[in-house]
């Protein structure tokens, strides 16, 4: 059967998308921390190879959560099974982003080298403040359009069993047709995670499962719930058998 690629158009709120999220797991939320750590560290440890699989078992539990079943710890590890296309999609996301950031830490350092002022006294001419200001905002542009372009494709894998370049190619479409409300969700989860980061740093694990709930709102009211099939049934019997 061929994978569901629809999808909505124009849906997302993000103020909407974060209370929902947090309505789904705040009965759990204790939960939720512990299966985002794990997920998060242990993807990170590893990053191409364990954090597509992380990133699907952590959506899995999500979307689970919002059906209304129950939750279990290692459902987390479920995201295992999925574990050939979610490496594709991680190396996707990845590997370009490492060579831009080698590119770039290359390019700036030859900028630096080039303008900064022979002397050991002398301040940084202004020549260099304007381009390291160029630089992270480059950087933080990057990092969004990354972010947005992926953003559904580890639940596209999971959800809609989706291979890891066409779950890629799907999510990429859905975000540029809703790119407003998705860029605004990304930014007020930025908001969060920012404020997190101020409680003494560890605050943005607390933050995590609600920004990730978030997104998995997000993913659903873009990619509601495929309507069960039954193409496959048999057709009942014609009428005249019951005679």
């Amino acid at each position: 059967m061929t994978p569901d690629t629809s999808f909505n158009y124009g849906v997302v709120s993000p103020v909407e998308c974060l209370n929902a999220g947090w309505a789904a797991i705040k009965d759990r939320y204790w939960l939720f921390v512990g299966i985002t750590l794990v997920a998060t560290l242990l993807g990170g440890a590893v990053p191409i190879v364990l954090i597509g699989p992380m990133m699907c078992g952590l959506y899995m539990c999500l979307l689970a959560k919002m059906r209304g079943e129950p939750i279990e710890f290692g459902l987390l590890f479920k995201g295992f099974d999925y574990f050939v296309p979610a490496l594709v999609a991680a190396a996707f996301q990845i590997v370009p982003v490492l060579v831009l950031v080698m590119l770039g830490d290359v390019f700036f350092f030859a900028f630096t080298f080039a303008v900064m002022p022979p002397g050991r006294g002398e301040s940084p001419p202004l020549i260099f403040w304007i381009g390291l200001a160029v630089f992270v905002i480059f950087a933080m542009i990057v990092s969004l359009v990354v972010h947005a372009i992926f953003l559904f494709a580890y639940p596209l894998i999971a959800d809609r069993k989706l291979s890891g370049w066409e779950a890629i190619k799907t999510s990429s479409r859905a975000v540029l047709k809703n790119l407003g409300g998705i860029v605004g969700l990304i930014l007020l989860n930025v908001g969060l995670g920012i404020v997190g980061f101020l409680c003494c740093f560890v605050g943005v694990y607390f933050v995590l499962p609600v920004t990730y709930a978030a997104y998995a709102a997000a993913y659903r009211q873009v990619f509601p719930e495929s309507p069960m099939s039954f193409a496959s049934s048999p057709p009942p019997p014609p009428a005249s058998w019951a005679a």
